[in-house]
């Protein structure tokens, strides 16, 4: 005999893993490239996911696997917009994400050349834009990524590193499928 939890109950990590369809690492590795992700941690480390949480770790999903964005564009979506956005577009609530989206569209300001720290995407998009929200990452402002230098800087091996895992859970995507 089971009881089914309320919906304002914290979850363990396995809980949370399961309702993801994700492996718990992948939680662990988010909380290290996401700030807003802060589960409480009892003794012992063990992690207790509030429903807030469960709600943005669902929108980074969507956005990462179902709209093909890397984690430096979520981290940008989520300083740019905020968690109610990205916990919006995991619910789907495209009401929210629009009304939520020209809330925070700042003054038209001069135009300037988009530096490293704007991109967003990385090479080509991962899915067809009509899936992106709002184009968001359209293929206009997609910067084509060179390393250009001998050596490899602690920037482009972060980035390499980040490609590396999206490469991964690309692989364990195509592992479920076959």
């Amino acid at each position: 005999m089971t009881m089914d939890k309320s919906p304002d109950a914290f979850r363990t990590i396995s809980e949370v893993a399961d309702d993801l369809d994700l492996p718990q690492h992948v939680l662990r590795f988010w909380e290290t490239r996401f700030l807003q992700i802060r589960p409480m941690k009892r003794g012992g480390g063990r992690r207790y996911y509030r429903p807030e949480d469960v709600d943005l770790l669902k929108g980074i999903r969507h956005l990462l696997y179902d709209h093909g964005y890397t984690i430096k564009g979520v981290q940008k979506l989520l300083k740019t917009n905020g968690n109610k956005f990205v916990i919006a577009v995991g619910h789907g609530d495209l009401a929210s994400v629009e009304a939520l989206s020209t809330a925070q569209e700042p003054a038209p300001a001069e135009p300037r050349v988009a530096g490293p720290e704007d991109d967003q995407i990385v090479g080509r998009a991962k899915a067809p834009i009509s899936r992106r929200f709002f184009n968001f990452g359209g293929t206009d402002d997609m910067p084509e990524v060179s390393l250009g230098k001998s050596s490899v800087g602690k920037e482009d091996r972060a980035l390499l590193q980040e490609t590396l895992y999206d490469l991964l859970e690309c692989k364990r995507l195509l592992d479920q499928v076959r």
